[in-house]
């Protein structure tokens, strides 16, 4: 990775991230260093948003590791993104209870709404990104949509429209 080829924003966002693994003390010759490499890409993807190749290589050379050692972590946890996600993720469960209750139409009308289609790229403002779930664990507030961590039950396409929209307000 050429650093002249990098933004400003794109520097601090390494500089950051060379930081916190800095903190962690991590030794080349300690077999332990392994043992961080989840913490390291939870910490890069809050930083970045995501796990570009350039972010993989960086994390495998800052902790002595091979790119195919990371690369393999980041394609086998779902929770890991190669891909940009919006500044909200919204993502709508489809898990059985959910489904029952609707879910589909609450993900179709999102879907509309956005111009989007789940599990693909942001929208164009970069604001929105949507994923489909196969289950929250809240079946009990079925229909269930879930934007940036914060749980929303009982959801009608109207309301879900609603929640787009308080989200948008906010930019």
């Amino acid at each position: 990775m050429c650093e002249c080829k990098l933004s400003e924003g794109a520097k601090a966002k390494f500089a950051e991230l060379d930081a916190f693994i800095g903190s962690l003390g991590i030794d080349k010759d300690n077999e332990r260093r392994r043992g961080y490499l989840i913490q390291v890409l939870h910490r890069a993807q809050d930083i970045f948003g995501y796990l570009p190749r350039e972010v993989q290589a960086f994390v495998a050379k800052k902790l002595f590791l091979s790119e195919a050692a990371v690369s393999g972590v980041v394609s086998f946890y779902n929770y890991f993104t190669t891909e940009p996600k919006g500044k909200y993720c919204i993502n709508v469960c489809l898990g059985t209870a959910c489904y029952v209750k609707g879910s589909e139409k609450v993900l179709s009308e999102i879907e509309r709404v956005l111009g989007i289609k789940a599990d693909t790229t942001p929208t164009a403002d970069g604001l929105f990104s949507i994923s489909a779930l196969r289950c929250v664990g809240a079946c009990g507030l079925a229909p269930v949509m879930v934007v940036n961590g914060k749980v929303y039950g009982k959801v009608t396409p109207a309301k879900a429209v609603q929640i787009v929209n308080e989200y948008k307000a906010k930019g």
